[in-house]
C-alpha cells in the first residue's frame, strides 16, 4: 500500500477524516468518511496533492487534465494548472455515463491525463476514460487524490498514480457493529 504523509497529513488538517458511523454510497457502514470536499477547500492542501499528480504526470506529456464531476473538477484545473496545460471535466450524461459538455472538445489522439478525488469502485474514472476515448482523445494517464478500492480496480497498461492509499472497513447494515450499538447512522 503506497500511503504518503504528506497527503494524510493534509487530509487529516483540512479535516477531510470524519469519524462516526457512515452509511457509504455503495450501501455498506463504515466507521470512518473522506469528506473530500474539507480539504478541497484549502488551495494550499489541494496545491500539494495536485503538485504530486502534476510530477507524475508530466512524463506522460498530456495536453489536457480530464476530471468528473463535482471533486475531478478542481483537480484537473489545478493540475493542468500546475502542467500549463488545460484542465476540462464531464459531467453525467443524459444517455448514462459522461461526457463533456460545456462546449469542450478533444483533437483526434490527444493526449490526456484523467484524475479524481476518491477512488473506490473506480466507476466515475472508467465513466471519464470513456468520455475521452469518444471525444476523440488518448488517456496516457490516470491519477487519483486517493485510492480507497485496496487495489482492487485496474487500469490495464494505462500507468496509475494514487497519491495516496487509505484502508477503511466496511460491513453490510446487517454485520455492522455500530448498528448493533445503536450509533446514529449519516448517510454520505
Amino acid at each position: 500500500m503506497a500511503v504518503d504523509p504528506e497527503v494524510i497529513q493534509a487530509l487529516e488538517d483540512g479535516g477531510a477524516v470524519l469519524n462516526g458511523h457512515f452509511q457509504l454510497n455503495s450501501g455498506r457502514h463504515s466507521d470512518r468518511y473522506l469528506e473530500k470536499f474539507n480539504v478541497l477547500q484549502w488551495p494550499q492542501y489541494t496545491e500539494l496533492i495536485c503538485r504530486k499528480i502534476a510530477d507524475f504526470g508530466r512524463p506522460l506529456a498530456p495536453r489536457t487534465v480530464a476530471g468528473p464531476t463535482t471533486g475531478g473538477i478542481i483537480l484537473a484545473y489545478e493540475t493542468g494548472r500546475l502542467l500549463g496545460v488545460r484542465g476540462i471535466f464531464c459531467e453525467r450524461a443524459p444517455e448514462g455515463g459522461r461526457s463533456f459538455q460545456r462546449d469542450f472538445h478533444l483533437a483526434p489522439g490527444e493526449p490526456v491525463l484523467v484524475v479524481d478525488d476518491v477512488m473506490t469502485s473506480g466507476e466515475s474514472v472508467f465513466d471519464t476514460i470513456d468520455a475521452v476515448k469518444k471525444a476523440g482523445g488518448s488517456v496516457v494517464g490516470v491519477a487519483v487524490m486517493v485510492d480507497r478500492s485496496g487495489g482492487k480496480v485496474s487500469f490495464g497498461d494505462t500507468p496509475f498514480f494514487p497519491a495516496t492509499e487509505v484502508q477503511m472497513q466496511t460491513w453490510t447494515a446487517e454485520e455492522c457493529p455500530l448498528c448493533q450499538q445503536g450509533v446514529p447512522l449519516k448517510v454520505t
